[in-house]
This record gives structure tokens, C-alpha cells and sequence, in this order.
């Protein structure tokens, strides 16, 4: 022992110390230590590159998970660049924080693929191609008194240009709620809805509502203090089947013509009257469905709310009505937002009695409005309590599989809103945090989270439309 070189020792210790750490980090299993945890060794993590455009999404086929870069990614809260997904591969959609973008089944092309059209829409405005660009939003409560719609609204307009609140219906429970229009009106206007069985001679409007007046009934809009909501310019009064009914507009009287299902008055604010005021004329009776507020060119996004409701109302809409829309006032891109009124009992997780009136849906939408892009937003977060505490309900995984599985199959874009607010537990950090963004009945965003899920969703658009360029 004696003729040992003991200076060795400390080069025998590191070196076995490595091989023991090599040796463990290979191992397939979980061990902690309060908030240590073995984890596999990667050896040469430093020298793969970290950048999610650069790295394809896809796996092997069947596969449900995201490529190394991707997962990263949605782990970190980066959102990935624009991904168009090969439909004979699956994607750990639970996980994934941007755009997926299915192409439409049979035509063989990605170039239409999700939102693909609306992103080329938004190219050739900021190019000088085009005037408008436009952006109906469905969705229940969520978005109800403008949530989400007016930040990602405000975001768009001002990248790309535009003024003005988009479509406002005649009346509104929320409309002391918003605040990005002042909105008053007479109590005496009749409402045919979702809800309220209208008779089968009423056709609802795009928004689920059909106004009727009474023999004094007005309505007033006017103006809030904000950006790009300040004043009104091009102003365009939305109505059903008419034979020469009138209205007064600001006292000016005006006939209103036109059998189509939906008909257009356009006109402009005078500058010296900064609220807008509509009374009903008297004549024959006119269905009205609400007022639109834009300028020449730009993007508008218009709320399309509707408290209750699952999203399977939309298929009482009438084709024709649809149809005649989409000419009187196109629209690029159709956000379908809903699973808040789905989610009524947290542990259920089968939704096939949800899954097959929604297709019907997402299919007589994509009939009626060809060449039209969509987006399916899969649902927020919604936590119930159990036991002591609050957690995720089980359904919001199952309701979220669905509401992919209608994406991949008619070839609309996805974005998982569950995963953009952080996944498992979420609704939970989100009431409770530091930072109040939801209220307490752990389902609904306040205004401050719905700004946040406003600029997400809006971050997740550039993401795909800076990719392209």
C-alpha cells in the first residue's frame, strides 16, 4: 500500500462520481427529493439548436407527441412558429401553445390550410391589395360586453390599420358591461333569439338575435374616449326583409328597401354629431339585426356573443341568411370560442351527444361560407371543487379532444386556449395568483385575464403570419 500513488485519489473519485451520474440519468424512472428530480442526461443538448421554426412538429405516425423543440416550447410558454400539420399524423394538441393549421380534406394543398387564407388576407392589406379584412367571433359569456374581442381588435388595428367597433346589436343585456361603445336603447324593442322559440316566418340574424320595433323604439350609440374608438366614420345599418319601412338617423329620415335576408343602409357621420341616434319611422314592420362601425380600410373583429349557449345554436341559422351576409359584409377568418356552457357537469368526459351537432355545425358553416378560413379555440380551463380544493375538471381534457378531432376533420386551424393559460391547474393560478385574471366561480375570465387571452391569441396569429413572410 505503502507504494500507492495516493495523488490519484482524487481523479478515481471524479471520474467514478461521472459514471455512477451517467449511469443513473439513463435509468427510465422518477426519484425526488423534494424538488430534485433524475432526469436523462443529455449529452449533447447544447449543441441541437433550441429554435421551434426550425424543428418539424410531427412524429411517427399515430404518435401523440410533439418533437423535442415543440414540447419545449409549450413547457416554457414560447409560442412555435406556424405549423401545418400532416394529416396522417397526431400531435400532442393538449400541450401545443400555437396555431395548428389542418388542411381542408380532399384538396391535397396546404396553401389553404387553417388560417392560411385569412393570413394571405392580412398580407394584401399591409400591402396596399386590399381595403378590409374582417373577423366574425362566436362565443358565449367568455367574450361577452367585447372580452378578448376588443384587445386582439385593438392589437390587429393598430399593426394593420383601422377604427371602429364592428358590429353592435340593437340591443344588448351587456351593454352597460362594454366599454368600447356606449350603448342605450328603448325597452320596448322585441328580441327573437336562441332561447325564446322565434316563430319559423323569423330568421335570426348572424348574431342569434332578430329585433323588432315598437312604435317608438330607438337606439343610441355613441363614442368612447379610447384609441381608434373616438369617432365614428363609415356606419352601416344591418336589416331584414323590408317594403319601405322607415327610420330617423339622427332626425334625417331614411326608407329602407330590400327583400334579400339581410339588407345594408350605408352612410356617413356627420362631423358635428358625435352620437348616433335611431328611431323607428313607423310604416311597414322591419326586422333589424344591428349597426356596424368601421372606416375605409383596416381590420375589424366583430363579437358575436351570446350568453348560455354551446356553439350547436349556430345551426338554426338560416343558409340563406348566412349566404347573404358573408356578400352584404365578408368576413376572412370565423373563430368559433365556446365549451364553458358544455362543461355544466365537471367529471362527465363523454361528449359524443356535443361531438355530432357541432360537426353538422362546422359543416353547413364551411358550406355557406366557401373560401372562408377557420378557427376552432379550444376551451379554457375550468376547475370545480373536490374535496378541499379546487382542481381541473376531468371533462376539459375530453371536451378539448373533441373540439381538435373537428379541426383535423374539416380542416379548420386549432388553438388550445387550456394549453395557452398553462395547462393542468391553471384556472386555479389564475384566480388565486398574485395577479387576479379569472373570477371566482373558477370559470370566467375577468377583464384583465381576458386581456391577456386576447393578446395570446393574437401573439399565436403574428407567430403564423410573420412565418410566412
Amino acid at each position: 500500500m505503502s507504494g500507492e500513488n495516493k495523488s490519484a485519489y482524487p481523479f478515481y473519485i471524479i471520474v467514478g462520481s461521472l459514471v455512477c451520474l451517467v449511469i443513473l440519468s439513463q435509468l427510465n424512472f422518477s426519484l425526488s427529493f423534494k424538488d430534485f428530480q433524475f432526469r436523462r442526461l443529455d449529452m449533447l443538448s447544447e449543441l441541437r439548436s433550441s429554435n421551434p421554426e426550425k424543428k418539424e412538429l410531427t412524429a411517427g405516425k399515430n404518435s401523440s407527441k410533439l418533437s423535442h423543440s415543440d414540447t419545449a416550447a409549450a413547457a416554457t410558454g414560447n409560442t412555435p412558429a406556424s405549423t401545418v400539420v400532416n394529416p396522417d399524423v397526431s400531435y400532442d394538441f393538449m400541450a401545443y401553445k400555437g396555431i395548428l393549421n389542418y388542411p381542408t380534406p380532399g384538396e391535397g394543398s396546404v396553401d389553404n390550410a387553417g388560417i392560411s387564407r385569412f393570413l394571405t388576407a392580412l398580407k394584401e392589406l399591409k400591402a396596399g391589395k386590399r381595403k378590409k379584412v374582417r373577423i366574425a367571433y362566436f362565443g358565449d359569456s367568455m367574450i361577452e360586453g367585447d372580452l378578448i374581442t376588443s384587445d386582439l381588435r385593438d392589437s390587429l388595428q393598430t399593426f394593420f390599420g383601422g377604427a371602429g367597433v364592428g358590429f353592435v346589436p340593437i340591443t344588448s343585456v351587456v351593454a352597460s358591461y362594454r366599454t368600447t361603445i356606449t350603448h342605450t336603447f328603448s325597452g320596448n324593442w322585441k328580441d327573437y333569439h336562441y332561447k325564446n322559440s322565434p316563430p319559423a316566418n323569423i330568421s335570426l340574424g348572424l348574431s342569434g338575435h332578430t329585433f323588432y320595433p315598437g312604435g317608438d323604439s330607438w337606439i343610441k350609440y355613441t363614442p368612447v374616449k379610447k384609441p381608434r374608438l373616438d369617432k365614428f366614420d363609415e356606419i352601416s345599418v344591418l336589416y331584414g326583409p323590408s317594403e319601405a319601412g322607415t327610420i330617423n338617423i339622427n332626425d334625417k329620415a331614411y326608407t329602407l328597401s330590400g327583400n334579400a335576408p339581410v339588407n345594408r343602409l350605408d352612410l356617413r357621420q356627420d362631423t358635428g354629431a358625435p352620437s348616433l341616434t335611431i328611431k323607428y319611422g313607423g310604416g311597414p314592420t322591419v326586422p333589424f339585426y344591428g349597426v356596424c362601425f368601421e372606416t375605409e380600410r383596416g381590420v375589424y373583429v366583430d363579437n358575436f356573443s351570446f350568453r348560455g349557449i354551446s356553439g350547436v345554436e349556430l345551426g338554426h341559422l338560416s343558409a340563406d341568411m348566412v349566404r347573404r351576409m358573408q356578400q352584404e359584409r365578408p368576413y376572412d377568418l370565423i373563430v368559433l370560442h365556446y365549451g364553458a356552457n358544455v362543461l355544466f357537469r365537471p367529471e362527465l368526459t363523454d361528449y359524443s351527444w356535443y361531438e355530432r351537432p357541432m360537426k353538422k355545425v362546422v359543416d353547413s358553416l364551411r358550406r355557406d361560407l366557401p373560401g372562408t378560413s377557420f378557427l376552432i379555440v379550444g376551451t379554457a380551463d375550468k376547475s370545480y371543487k373536490k374535496g378541499d380544493r379546487y382542481i381541473t375538471a376531468p371533462g376539459v381534457e375530453a371536451l378539448l379532444k373533441v373540439q381538435h378531432d373537428l379541426a383535423s376533420e374539416y380542416g379548420t386551424a386549432y388553438w388550445n386556449l387550456y394549453a395557452a393559460m398553462g395547462g393542468q391547474g391553471s384556472m386555479v393560478k389564475w384566480v388565486e395568483g398574485d395577479t387576479v385574471l379569472a373570477n371566482k366561480d373558477y370559470t370566467h375570465l375577468n377583464r384583465q385575464g381576458a386581456s391577456k387571452v386576447g393578446a395570446l391569441l393574437y401573439k399565436a396569429i403574428m407567430n403564423d403570419y410573420r412565418h410566412g413572410e
